[in-house]
C-alpha cells in the first residue's frame, strides 16, 4: 500500500463503522447503511476516523480510491444528518399533494400521477408547488428526485414542468412572424 487517503473521514461518536473485507456497514441515529467496496482498497479505522489506502498510483486505483472515500463519507453523513433534494413545480394547474405516504402529482395529464416512496425515502410537500425528498442514502434520494422530475421535465419555451430548486432552464424564443 503506497498512499494513505489525504482526507481521513471523521466519524462522530454516535456513529459506528463496521469493516469487513470488501464491505463497510455504518450505523447511526438515523439508520443503517451498508456498501460493497472494491477489495483492492484498504479501509482502516482508528481514533474516530476512517482512512482509505490504494495499492498503487495507477489511474484506476486513484479513481477507485476517490470513489471509495466518497461512498463512505456519504454513508457517515447520511446516518447522522440525512440528505434531501428539493423540487419546484411550475405551470398553471400543476401541483403536488401527499396521499398517505405517496405523492400525487397533477401535471397536466388526463389523470393524476402517483409516486410511491421506496424503503427509506419520505416526501414532504410544504406548498403545492414544492416537493422535498428526504432519506439517508444519497444515491437513492437523488434517483427518486430524478424519477419525479422525469414525469414532466421543464420544457424550454414556457419553462413549465418539474425542476430542481435553483436549476436554470435554457429558454428558447419560439416562433417569430
Amino acid at each position: 500500500m503506497s498512499r494513505i487517503g489525504r482526507k481521513p473521514i471523521a466519524v462522530p461518536e454516535s456513529v459506528t463503522v463496521e469493516l469487513a473485507p470488501g464491505r463497510v456497514a455504518v450505523k447511526g441515529p438515523k439508520g443503517e447503511l451498508a456498501q460493497t467496496l472494491s477489495a483492492e482498497m484498504k479501509v482502516e479505522q482508528d481514533d474516530g476516523a476512517v482512512t482509505v489506502q490504494r495499492p498503487t498510483d495507477r489511474g484506476e486505483h486513484r479513481a477507485l480510491h476517490g470513489l471509495t472515500r466518497s461512498l463512505i463519507a456519504n454513508m457517515v453523513e447520511g446516518v447522522t444528518d440525512g440528505f434531501e433534494k428539493r423540487l419546484e413545480i411550475q405551470g398553471v394547474g400543476y401541483r403536488a399533494q401527499l396521499k398517505g405516504k405517496s405523492l400525487e402529482l397533477a401535471l397536466g395529464y388526463s389523470h393524476p400521477v402517483s409516486v410511491e416512496p421506496p424503503e427509506g425515502i419520505e416526501f414532504e410537500v410544504p406548498q403545492q408547488t414544492e416537493i422535498i425528498v428526504r432519506g439517508i442514502d444519497k444515491q437513492l434520494v437523488g434517483q427518486v428526485a430524478a424519477d419525479i422530475r422525469k414525469r414532466r421535465p421543464p420544457e424550454p419555451y414556457k419553462g413549465k414542468g418539474i425542476r430542481y430548486r435553483g436549476e436554470q432552464v435554457a429558454r428558447k424564443v419560439g416562433k417569430r412572424a
